[in-house]
């Protein structure tokens, strides 16, 4: 069986889309040998390499949104929003504790030494504007490190350092993956905006959408260098950051990027039991 590496890319709400691909793995008999992670990325990762399946992931993310009808519409209620605590003074607007306390409370590891499968966590520094990368050590403060987004949650100090979104430096991290994997697959969720009827984003939007803009320069200057053997980027159209009551959404329109992913997967282990056969 060949090493497969994947990375789990930055994106938000639409890192649901993440869910899709490791199901693929699932309904394939195919089992990672590393995964790598950044910000939602690292919180699908996190589950996963701790042993949660793709469809357990799914309904785990489920529970976060409750849905409710009245004679109207549909009003989405974000549970989820339970578990962050917002805060007045400080860096961000959101305190992440209650949510990561609650995210952990799925799984039993606490340090990455006893997830079943090597997981690696990806931050940045924010005052020498380097990538760090968690591998070892205690889960729970790289997992808050990795997704804390400039102006929705407060950096994270961890051994001295002031600690952010890694998809600040590395918002697709197959680069890190081993160089033993024999298979490297990345996923990107950054998504795609359109303009609104007002064409002018509002200031969150203008926020939030810079930011994305400057991921995906990021990664195109990457994939300029580097790529992986299997690059998958669902289309993803206009889910917000924070949208996580739109995971049907997300679902929908990830469909494609998994069915794409599966032949790709297919393909190549087809290849390996031709070569197989033939060296008989």
């Amino acid at each position: 069986m060949e090493k497969i590496g994947i990375a789990l890319g930055a994106g938000g709400a639409r890192g649901l889309a993440h869910i899709l691909m490791l199901e693929t793995l699932d309904e394939l008999g195919l089992k990672p040998a590393y995964v790598s992670g950044v910000s939602v990325g690292a919180i699908a990762g996190v589950l996963y390499c701790s042993g949660m399946t793709g469809k357990e992931l799914r309904e785990s993310f489920s529970e976060l949104t409750v849905s409710q009808r009245n004679s109207v519409k549909n009003v989405f209620n974000f549970k989820w929003l339970n578990f962050i605590a917002p805060q007045f003074e400080g860096a961000g607007l959101i305190k992440s504790e209650n949510f990561i306390k609650f995210l952990f409370e799925s799984i039993t590891a606490r340090t990455f030494e006893e997830l079943d499968i090597p997981l690696f966590v990806v931050t940045s520094n924010f005052w020498t504007r380097e990538e760090v990368v968690f591998k070892s050590g205690e889960l729970v403060s790289a997992i808050q490190a990795s997704i804390s987004l400039p102006g929705i949650f407060a950096p994270v100090l961890i051994d001295g350092k002031v600690l952010i979104d890694g998809g600040a430096v590395n918002p697709v991290p197959f680069d890190i993956l081993p160089n033993d994997c024999d298979l490297t697959i990345a996923i990107d969720v950054i998504g795609h905006r359109t303009a609104g009827p007002d064409l002018m984003p509002s200031l969150t939007e203008a926020v939030f959408n810079t930011f994305q803009i400057m991921e995906k320069s990021i990664t195109r200057q990457k994939l300029r260098v580097i790529c992986p053997d299997i690059y998958i980027e669902p289309y993803i159209s206009d889910v917000r950051v924070l949208e996580f009551h739109k995971a049907e959404h997300v679902f929908r329109q990830a469909q494609p990027a998994k069915d794409r992913l599966k032949r790709e997967l297919e393909k190549r282990l087809n290849r390996k039991d031709r070569q197989k056969t033939q060296g008989k």
